[in-house]
């Protein structure tokens, strides 16, 4: 690949990211393409500031760069990170891969934070008594006040979106669907459904069939990707996501099929919410629902194995 060609993945990326991160992403040095991503759990009770950057030769055939400062962060604690950044590395060679590194990291933070919570929960603590609901009509999403700042709501209203593709002259039919294996967290259950899409117009036509299942229909949320390649412009892209009530859900789940460059495919993943709070955990089964499916079917490169990056030396 040339250097051109890496260039361009870079700049697709850190659009992306800046988008997607809103506040949390700055630049240091956009020449040298040297960036600042501040990581917190949804409860803002710990942070974790990622110095990135990108190498000439990212994502295609090296890492990119970073370095970890977290002054309360326990050497064992960052040594046991570092490897989850270098199997994520490892399992993506080829791709774009910030966007799982920061969700990695949150992850990591929010059930560390979870760890000394139950440790100094008393009865009478206020977070014993956050309510959930049953498949009553009320959703997790309800519940979560405290998350707006966490997923920068209000400053991206606009980021699940549906783009209309010029009519076709062929007859466009609904394409198999395929139905993933479903997944069971705390009684919430998660399920992905993908078929191979060449028109917008097909996208309906997959919900509409997805929904004649009462069980799906019912469901919770449906929340969808997809990603169309024009037949006669290979660098135009028809793409779009939908949340259906779990926010930014289907942004994260297009920026996934975009990070692996997955075309002319949508991936829908159904959830039944069981009556407990998930936290981030929704977002990573969610995303490991598609991605299982994009992998299964083809729409994801298989790697080599190669040994991944660690963090660059800094006292924090």
């Amino acid at each position: 690949m040339s250097a051109d060609e890496n260039q361009t993945l870079q700049e697709e990326e850190i659009e992306a990211l800046a988008a997607i991160y809103g506040d949390d992403w700055e630049v240091v040095d956009s020449e040298s393409r040297k960036y600042h991503i501040r990581i917190s759990d949804e409860k803002l009770k710990n942070a974790i500031l990622m110095e990135v950057s990108f190498p000439p030769d990212y994502p295609k055939t090296a890492p990119p760069q970073y370095i970890l400062s977290a002054p309360w962060l326990l050497r064992d604690e960052k040594t046991n990170l570092e490897g989850s950044l270098a199997d994520i590395y490892c399992e993506n060679i080829g791709e774009s891969i910030i966007y799982l590194w920061v969700e990695k990291i949150r992850e990591f933070l929010q059930e560390r934070t979870e760890l000394h919570v139950k440790a100094d929960t008393t009865a009478g603590n206020s977070e014993a008594v956050i309510q959930e609901h049953m498949l009553d009509g009320k959703t997790e999403e309800e519940d979560e006040i405290l998350d707006i700042d966490f997923l920068n709501v209000q400053e991206k209203p606009d980021k699940c979106y549906f783009e209309e593709q010029e009519n076709s002259s062929d007859d466009v039919n609904c394409p198999e669907i395929h139905h993933g294996e479903s997944f069971v967290d705390r009684k919430s259950v998660f399920q992905g459904h993908i078929a191979s899409i060449s028109h917008t117009k097909q996208v309906k036509l997959v919900l509409d069939s997805l929904y004649q299942s009462k069980k799906i229909a019912a469901a919770t949320h449906n929340i969808y990707a997809y990603r169309i390649i024009s037949k006669d412009k290979s660098d135009v892209f028809y793409q779009g996501c939908e949340d259906d009530g779990e926010t930014q859900a289907g942004s994260r789940m297009l920026h996934l099929m975009q990070i692996v460059d997955a075309c002319n495919v949508i991936v829908v993943v159904t959830r039944w919410y069981g009556g407990v709070h998930l936290g981030p955990d929704r977002f990573k089964h969610i995303n490991n629902c598609a991605r299982q499916l994009l992998d299964e079917h083809g729409y994801i490169q298989s790697k080599n194995e190669k040994k991944g990056p660690k963090s660059n030396k800094r006292r924090s």
